[in-house]
């Protein structure tokens, strides 16, 4: 493990702000092999843009090397850590799913603002219908792989900065049972004030992000297609937000100051 520790404004920010930009978490050379795999997947030809007919394509699951070393990169689990807690997290040994976003005038369908639901409702088969709650259950963190450069015009995930707070106190009546991914949904137009950031950067960055964090997809108006992953940390042990004695972690303490408990 290589030495790594957030200082107290990292800290604040990521609490605060609900996410952390880590550049080169992964090698340019990792993000290289798995593109290459990927764009194997697409059916598409990397160096003629007329076979890049849709504005999405979905991949998954992925598990080759390249993915399992970006996924365990040593600066990710020393930050896993720092902001969920030394073994309150599961290692990956994937990254799951790609939406690759390739460049186009037709809309994707897919760019409401969301947060992501982690656990099975009624229906386990319809993910519309499972679940968040106040505790984070199934889900320790939102985490955004990119694989190729991603800039203002190649479909960034958009963030709105500091509503992870704010869908800390719309889940915090709702208690243990929490609500649905669209009954959330429905309620996030209370965050449409907030900063709105781009998640940008280098093949090889990756944001950490707190989970109730609210994003989007947005339109490819770039040139060059985006291969980004957008994997679940999965916890160990469910989040503590109400014993007075507990050591919070930042996911934790964002949870409590969202709800009102400093």
């Amino acid at each position: 493990m290589i030495p790594f520790h957030l200082t107290p404004d990292l800290v604040q920010n990521f609490i605060q702000k609900g996410y952390l930009r880590l550049d080169n978490a992964f090698s340019k050379e990792v993000a290289e092999r798995g593109c290459s795999l990927l764009w194997k997947d697409t059916g598409c030809n990397p160096d003629d843009p007329a076979t890049w007919t849709k504005p999405v394509i979905r991949l998954g699951e992925y598990a080759q090397e390249p993915f399992r070393e970006a996924a365990n990169a040593p600066l990710l689990h020393a930050a896993f850590d720092e902001l969920v807690g030394a073994g309150k997290w599961l290692p990956r040994n994937s990254l799951g799913t790609f939406p690759v976003r390739f460049p186009s005038q037709t809309d994707p369908g897919d760019t409401g603002w969301h947060v992501e639901a982690s656990f099975p409702g009624d229906e386990v088969n319809d993910y519309f219908k499972w679940r968040i709650n106040v505790r984070s259950r199934g889900r320790a963190l939102l985490m955004l792989f990119l694989f190729s450069d991603v800039g203002q015009e190649d479909a960034p995930t958009r963030i709105r900065e500091g509503s992870h707070l704010d869908v800390a106190r719309i889940l915090e009546p709702f208690g243990e049972t929490g609500l649905t991914f669209m009954e959330l949904a429905d309620k996030l137009p209370a965050t449409a004030g907030k900063p709105e950031v781009s998640a940008t950067g280098k093949a090889g960055t990756v944001y950490l992000c707190h989970p109730f964090l609210v994003h989007s997809a947005q339109p490819h108006h770039g040139k060059n297609p985006r291969f980004m992953a957008q994997p679940p940390l999965l916890p160990a042990m469910d989040f503590e937000i109400y014993d007075e004695g507990h050591d919070y972690s930042p996911v934790e303490f964002a949870i409590r100051r969202g709800i009102g408990l400093f």
